[in-house]
């Protein structure tokens, strides 16, 4: 299976054109140090019971998928599209958004 992929710059453009389901799949601790506002933390061991965070089956507007460097994100993708869901991996996650200057926030 194929999981498509994006790079930050481009999930950045999509933000800024409106409303972007991102599903970040890093541990508890990663996630209260630093994440994307508008993320949703699932982490990765609990993405099969955590599935409606990633839409509805089928949907045609996906859910972007980000961890720290794009390997669990990308296995979280696997996983969510063999279930029906539309998912597109970010690749070079958090690393690449933090090396970008872009915003982050800490805590729960």
């Amino acid at each position: 299976m194929v999981i498509p992929e994006i790079t930050v710059d481009e999930l950045l453009l999509l933000q800024a054109a409106g409303d972007v389901r991102l599903v970040d799949v890093r541990e508890d601790n990663e996630w209260v140090d630093s994440h994307i506002e508008s993320a949703v933390h699932v982490a990765l061991g609990t993405v099969p019971d955590r599935l409606d965070a990633f839409g509805d089956d089928g949907a045609t507007e996906p859910t972007y998928v980000i961890c720290k460097v794009g390997g669990r994100s990308y296995r979280a993708c696997e996983f969510a599209a063999a279930q029906g869901k539309n998912v597109v991996n970010v690749a070079g996650g958090m690393m690449a958004w933090w090396a970008g200057g872009h915003d982050a926030v800490s805590g729960r």
